[in-house]
């Protein structure tokens, strides 16, 4: 046996980044890039699980990981958009802190051109550099000119709406809001509150500081 079919295959190691807009849409249907991830060989060293806009960059979650990152690691998401939907150069600069830890993406319709571009030298390498440099920076605009397509047919929507006389903003869920109420009004703490309403740990401070004018005397638990 020579020595190249004895040699182990490198290990190749990847960090899932999943990511929903808000507290009320679900990331169970992205989980299953996780066995994608492992099926296709890689050993998934960490998930990174985040409900806040692809328009931020100061998602907690998101710079985790990128702390977390080890030289030749790879980022999995689903789409580009879930990594980000920054203006260009804020989302360029995004990248650049991914790849400044050594590490790369591996997103779906975002064309990998880094194992052709290792191996190619001169000018084929400098074209295939610029070719994958392109690709990602027309992958990063698209999510973001998407995201601002959507906010404007919602601001078109809701202006449509207002001019019917029909649109009356997001209604509260009064049941559950009172529900919190009563639950910091006994003594639960935010985090408890949370666990037992379902509301994130914001939402739960959100509509505890909003009753305060109204319950002030109860004397609310700040834990």
């Amino acid at each position: 046996m020579s020595s190249e079919q004895s040699r182990p295959t490198p290990l190749r190691v990847a960090r899932v980044y999943l990511r929903v807009s808000t507290d009320a849409q679900d990331l169970k249907r992205q989980e299953e890039i996780i066995t994608t991830a492992k099926d296709a060989g890689y050993y998934v060293a960490g998930v990174y699980r985040e409900k806040a806009s692809g328009a931020r960059v100061d998602r907690p979650e998101l710079l985790r990981m990128i702390a977390d990152l080890q030289p030749s690691e790879v980022v999995i998401a689903e789409r580009i958009d879930r990594i980000s939907r920054l203006p260009l150069p804020e989302a360029e600069k995004l990248i650049a802190s991914i790849e400044e830890k050594g590490a790369r993406l591996a997103i779906p319709g975002v064309v990998d051109l880094t194992d052709l571009a290792e191996q190619a030298e001169g000018v084929a390498k400098v074209v295939l550099e610029s070719v994958q440099t392109m690709l990602l920076r027309l992958a990063l605009q698209m999510a973001r000119d998407d995201y601002q397509d959507r906010r404007e047919r919602q601001r078109q929507g809701i202006q449509l709406a207002r001019e019917a006389g029909k649109y009356r903003g997001r209604q509260a869920d009064t049941k559950q809001h009172a529900q919190v109420v009563a639950l910091r009004t006994t003594g639960h703490s935010i985090k408890q509150t949370s666990q037992l309403t379902g509301y994130s740990i914001s939402q739960v401070k959100r509509i505890t500081a909003e009753s305060r004018s109204v319950c002030s005397g109860n004397g609310f638990n700040k834990d």
